[in-house]
């Protein structure tokens, strides 16, 4: 059977205050209509979904945003309501099949929430998703008969007093078999107060046609919140943070605070870890089995081995650090920095484009960029690779047990032997041979009769 996703994300989402699309808004690092696609795309059903996306303000912005995924667009040049945007759709939907209808603003609705409705849809059954709140203001209300038969949805600025008391309220969110949809999207008027035409109208004409609207509700409030000004973009991005922390801590991690945490991205681990506060994990992070990370880091895309120490402070992206490894504190490893086995970054060192062979030490005050160093080479305080000319950039290259002495400056394209040692505060733009001791400094003169200036 056929299944069609249909997600509605037209409109302008003006209380958020901003000139982005309300749908292109974050929740986790991700805009939100990627979380509504992702949640469908992970449906169980017997033919790949088609996904159709209703845009309208700022339309190009949306179609830019999701430019490499399979998706039909569909242009809703007016904002004439929820029934005139999936009319929008319809035109484009399956002959038989079902269509789960979605919207973007409402980014954490589970995939086996959505596969319950998608279970009654296939069932020539109209799928409603339903939830009771202890402040149902601004929502239509669920209207039921004396047996308990769904009869229909009222606004809640069309809804009578009695009607307001109930506590049951429609979400939006809904699967219907299309040869259904088709024909009651066509018979949908705007006889309202606000003059729209809502898709929640198809629920009375499925009660008329004796077709059973079976109703299913989510395991928490907040996976059908709409998301319609900044104060609950913030509310909803706490609740999936609490959501990422509660995953992590039953995979095996120890949180020192579950609520001063952010995951933005996905983060696996393959052991017990431990993890401080005000830690950030951007894309995608394996954390290894002991792994130990401090206070206020940001970790993006990168893959920590077991046992590693990362102290506080410290930046890590687009990197691989090996096992029993030290980084940091206040240590920033750009992309493309690999760290053998018991190396060590430490405080106040910049990486780039560098490996750091097993055991050696960067231990503080350094810059390496575009280098590759050997095993056992200890690099001291204050050495720089001097990897750019201004135009091109050079590497350098630092054999096993090599020695840096402090303050050096590596002038690329250089490389330094094997067992190599450089004499502290040397500028080194030739090859070093293998166990060699380099020293290039000037000579040291004392001007006995100087004086110091003094004020006068």
């Amino acid at each position: 059977m056929n299944t069609d996703i249909i997600i509605l994300a037209a409109g302008q989402g003006s209380r958020m205050r901003s000139e982005l699309p309300k749908v292109l808004h974050k929740i986790g690092g991700k805009v939100m209509v990627q979380h509504v696609i992702d949640q469908a795309n992970k449906l169980e059903i017997s033919h790949a979904a088609t996904t159709h996306i209703v845009v309208g303000h700022k339309s190009a912005l949306v179609e830019d945003s999701l430019a490499d995924q399979n998706i039909i667009f569909v242009l809703q040049k007016e904002q004439l309501g929820t029934g005139h945007a999936v009319a929008m759709a319809v035109e484009n939907i399956s002959d038989d099949g079902i269509s789960l209808i979605l919207y973007g603003d409402v980014p954490l609705t589970q995939s086996v929430t959505l596969q319950q409705l998608v279970e009654i849809a296939k069932g020539d059954q109209f799928g409603l998703l339903t939830v009771t709140l202890e402040n149902p203001r601004g929502y239509g209300r669920i209207v039921r008969s004396a047996t308990g038969e769904v009869t229909a949805i009222v606004e809640h600025k069309d809804a009578s007093p009695k009607q307001l008391a109930i506590c049951e309220v429609n979400t939006g969110i809904m699967a219907v078999p299309n040869k259904f949809l088709r024909r009651w999207i066509g018979q949908l008027g705007n006889d309202n107060a606000q003059g729209e035409y809502y898709l929640t109208d198809i629920i009375a004409m499925a009660a008329a046609d004796s077709v059973d609207v079976i109703t299913c509700s989510p395991e928490a409030p907040q996976e059908v919140q709409g998301v319609n000004d900044k104060v609950q973009l913030a509310q909803l991005e706490r609740f999936y943070q609490q959501q990422q922390a509660h995953q992590l801590m039953l995979a095996g991690a120890t949180l020192a605070d579950p609520s001063r945490i952010d995951i933005r991205g996905k983060v696996t681990i393959n052991g017990e870890v431990n993890i401080d506060v005000n830690v950030i994990f951007e894309g995608e992070v394996v954390l290894g089995g002991g792994v130990q990370i401090a206070a206020n880091c940001i970790i993006k895309d990168s893959v920590i081995g077991d046992n590693s120490l990362i102290k506080a402070n410290s930046m890590i992206e687009q990197s691989v650090i090996g096992d029993n490894c030290e980084v940091g504190p206040f240590a920033r490893l750009r992309p493309a920095t690999e760290l053998g086995d018991r190396a060590k970054v430490g405080n106040f060192v910049e990486t780039k484009k560098t490996i750091i062979g097993a055991g050696s030490k960067v231990s503080h005050l350094t810059y390496l960029g575009d280098a590759l160093i050997g095993t056992e080479v200890n690099i001291g305080a204050g050495t720089i690779t001097c990897n750019y000319d201004g135009v091109n950039k050079f590497q350098t290259e630092i054999g096993d047990g090599a020695f840096i002495g402090s303050n050096s400056a590596l002038v690329a394209p250089l490389k330094i032997g094997a067992g190599a040692t450089v004499g502290a505060g040397s500028t080194i733009s030739k090859e070093v041979p293998a166990n060699q001791l380099v020293v290039a400094r000037g000579r040291q003169v004392i001007f006995k009769d100087w004086q110091r200036p003094v004020k006068k």
